[in-house]
This record gives C-alpha cells, structure tokens and sequence, in this order.
C-alpha cells in the first residue's frame, strides 16, 4: 500500500506539472544526446588516430642531383642514407621512390586537375626515402636528426596533417561536451524547479500527512522519484535520438575509408548505458539537494 501511494503520487504530480515536466524531459534529452555525441566522437577520434598512426611516414626527400642521377639509390649518397636508416632503432622499413614513381602517385592523386598536370613534370618532383617508423610518435626524433644532413634536401611529417585534422575533431567534440554541459545546467534548473512547485502544489497534502505520524523522508519521496523518472525518461528518449542519428546520418557519412564506422552496439554500450547513469544520479542528487535546501517542514 505504501509503495502503491508513492507511485500513485508521483504519476499524480508529473501529470499535474505536466508543462514543465515534458520541458525538463525533452531539456534532459538534448542534453544527454550532447554528451552521446561527445562520448561517440571520442571513441571514432581515438579509432581514426589508431589507424591513420600505423600508416605515418616521414618522407626524407632527397637533392636534386641524386633525384635526377641515381634513380634506383645505387651511388653512395643514396644507399649510406638509407642504410643510416633502417639501422636505425626506431625505424620499421625504408622505401625508395624514385622521380618516375614519385610523378605517377601524383598523377594519381590530382587526376581531377588536368591543369595542373599540365604545368608539371617529373623533374619538378624529387626522389624521396619512405621511412615507416615503429613508434609514429617519434617522428620528431628522425626530422632532427637527418634535416640538413647531406644529400637531404627536405624531410617531411605526415603527422604534422593529421594533427591539424585530429585538433579540429577534438574542437568538434569539445563543442559538443560544451553544448551538452549548458544544456545539463538548463535541465537541473528545471528539475528544480519542478520539484519546489510540485512541492509547493501539495503542501497541504505533505502538512496532514506529516501530523499523522508520517517521516519527512517518506513525504519527500514521491518528489525525488518525479525527478528521477523524468530523468530517466529523457535519457531514454535521447538515446533513441541517437540510434536514429546513427542510421539516418552517421551510416551515410561514416563509410569507414576515412571515418571509423560507428557500430549500434558500440552505441548501446558503453554510451547508453553511461547516459542512463548520469541521468539518474544527477536527478536524484538535484532532487535531493532541492528538497533539503527549499522544502524544510
């Protein structure tokens, strides 16, 4: 009977609040999408550094006299480079490019752009030594130590790019931690303030029921169950917004040749699950904090 009354009476004062209840649902919502697209982005971040990282070279491009005379790095210039470099510790393998093979991967790679084709031949492009590190992360080792050397004309970071590309995700994301952190402080406020109005509603009701013997903690129940179950509502309905942005958008945009494909069950869990928590913690403590610090009697 007396779980009975609790429930009747937070379904009594959910429906009676009914206004600010859905807006503190569809506000908890929005919320904790933000905070699932932050989460989601984090874990594709981390994918795509994981994947482009096993691929970063640092590319030593060699003088123009090597370039245009030793085009299979036989003369002693080219091979004491590249054997200083795979006797190197932290280098993987060296690959030899040479100006041909350099002028057809441009080829390759700019075959939209006829005019600028055009305008460049192979003895515009030098040969270079392709060294695919053990750890990509100590490239700046490498860079430093045969920048300058003889024979190197340049020696060049792929990671360099990919920093620039990682550092805009990781803007991305902040924005999206950000906009779900101002939106959290927007739904507290409301639960807030549906519980002193729920509150101040029942007075009457919670004034009787405290003289016939009833514990604070039982009156003030009923109120801290509202804020849990709209919360819990809301964490709900954000995470289907997320499963349908997942196969409306996300499975359009994320292929998987560039951007990590995100997966319904990488959705599911860990997110869903952390967006339920947070939820339900955080309206049970606003609940809780409210009651003590508005409705004392």
């Amino acid at each position: 009977m007396r779980a009975s009354f609790v429930f009747s009476e937070v379904v009594t004062g959910l429906r009676r609040n009914v206004t600010m209840t859905i807006a503190m649902i569809l506000t908890t919502a929005v919320s904790l999408a933000m905070l699932g697209f932050g989460l989601l982005a984090v874990g594709t971040i981390d994918k795509m550094k994981a994947n482009f990282l096993a691929d970063v070279e640092v590319s030593v491009y060699l003088v123009n006299d090597i370039s245009s005379g030793d085009p299979n790095c036989s003369q002693s210039a080219c091979q004491s480079l590249r054997q200083n470099l795979q006797a190197n510790d932290g280098v993987e393998s060296v690959v030899f490019e040479n100006r041909e093979q350099s002028y057809e991967r441009f080829k390759k790679m700019f075959e939209s752009q006829p005019e600028l084709l055009a305008l460049t031949g192979p003895e515009a492009l030098p040969a270079s030594l392709h060294v695919k590190l053990k750890n990509p992360e100590r490239s700046q080792a490498i860079i430093q130590e045969y920048t300058g050397k003889p024979g190197v004309s340049k020696v060049d970071d792929q990671q360099k790019a990919l920093d620039r590309v990682f550092n805009a995700l990781n803007g991305v994301r902040n924005l999206a931690f950000g906009a779900a952190l101002i939106m959290a402080i927007a739904a507290l406020l409301l639960i807030a303030n549906t519980i002193q109005v729920s509150a101040f509603t029942r007075r009457t009701e919670v004034g009787i029921m405290r003289l016939v013997g009833a514990t604070r903690w039982y009156t003030q129940l009923p109120f801290l169950l509202e804020a849990v179950v709209a919360g819990l509502v809301g964490a709900l309905i954000g995470i289907v917004f997320l499963v349908l942005t997942k196969v409306l958008l996300l499975d359009l945009v994320l292929t998987g040749d560039v951007f990590p494909a995100v997966g319904m069950l990488e959705l599911l869990f860990p997110v869903a699950p952390i967006l339920i928590a947070v939820s339900v913690i955080i309206s049970a403590i606003t609940g809780y904090v409210t009651l003590r610090l508005y409705v004392r009697h």
